[in-house]
């Protein structure tokens, strides 16, 4: 399943997603980065590498992944899969829009896999974004990279002896976000919607905020029970009890900083005021600082 790779390359040091500049220094070099595979279920396999976590169902339909990570890691990741199957990857859903997520649509697609994802991906896929909180601009990406399936709040594939149901979360992470939960194998894919590294990324200039996160992951909870082996967008593997703990988390900063803001406090104010003091050691100390958090969600509220 080697497939082409594309000259095309986002490099997501500045993001802090993972990806370095050592990693990757030029589109199509051969990259330091292993993809490690975990089995889960007998169908169900998750892909660690730099990125997005990415999932992997496997049986007699075929195979199918939810989000590819960065173009130039589409061999390693192709070389991962046939090592559990060598069955072509037919679908590809993106939980999604960030490159570090569907940075390889472009060469799955142009293998013939069919990219699914929610309206709001390929709006957002299709125009020019700009990330203003890493001063970042995305230029559209090429019609091939695009979803070709899109729904709005709930769509299901019935494949490999599971009903994998994919369901909208508005204005969480972005305005486009899906969880896929795996009914008869009990397997959750977060997304970006879980952080299992620290703080969550909150990308407000794609739609998302700190309310509509919080409801992500409560729906999360409330589709998971004891035994459900939770993906996250990155970080390890997680169980309902950790993400049942970090939405209990968030949502301490979050009246804590709605509460500073209530009594008219600046952004500078409540940033001083350490909101998130007792969960900084714990969570602070990855992608996402504790001003950089308190700043988005003061500013969503």
């Amino acid at each position: 399943m080697k497939l082409k790779k594309t000259a095309q390359i986002l490099l997501a040091a500045s993001l802090g997603l993972g990806l370095t500049t050592n990693a990757i220094s030029h589109a199509g070099q051969e990259t330091t980065v292993e993809i490690k595979s975990q089995k889960l279920t007998d169908g169900i396999y998750v892909l660690f590498g730099q990125g997005g976590n990415i999932g992997l169902s496997v049986g007699e339909d075929g195979a199918y992944i939810i989000d590819d990570q960065f173009a130039p890691l589409t061999g390693k990741i192709n070389e991962a899969i046939d090592k559990i199957t060598k069955e072509p990857v037919e679908y590809v859903i993106n939980t999604h829009w960030h490159f570090d997520h569907t940075g390889g649509n472009e060469n799955f697609g142009k293998e013939g896999a069919v990219i699914v994802a929610h309206e709001n991906v390929h709006k957002r896929m299709s125009t020019r974004q700009e990330m203003k909180a890493f001063n970042r601009v995305v230029e559209p990406a090429p019609k091939v990279a695009r979803p070709q399936v899109t729904y709005q709040k709930e769509m299901s594939l019935k494949l490999n002896n599971d009903n994998m149901r994919i369901i909208h979360v508005a204005n969480a992470h972005t305005d486009g976000d899906s969880l896929i939960y795996f009914e008869e194998d009990n397997v959750l894919h977060m997304g970006d919607c879980y952080f299992n590294i620290g703080y969550p990324f909150i990308d407000i200039g794609s739609g998302g905020s700190i309310d509509g996160y919080i409801n992500a992951l409560e729906t999360g909870v409330n589709l998971a029970n004891d035994e459900t082996q939770i993906i996250p967008g990155h970080g390890p593997m997680a169980s309902k009890s950790d993400m049942a703990t970090y939405v209990g988390m968030l949502k301490d900063i979050r009246n804590n900083v709605a509460e500073l803001k209530a009594d008219g406090k600046s952004l500078e104010a409540v940033i001083d005021a350490k909101p998130s003091k007792k969960y900084d050691a714990k969570n602070g100390k990855a992608f996402i600082k504790p001003e950089q958090i308190i700043t988005a969600i003061y500013n969503s509220l």
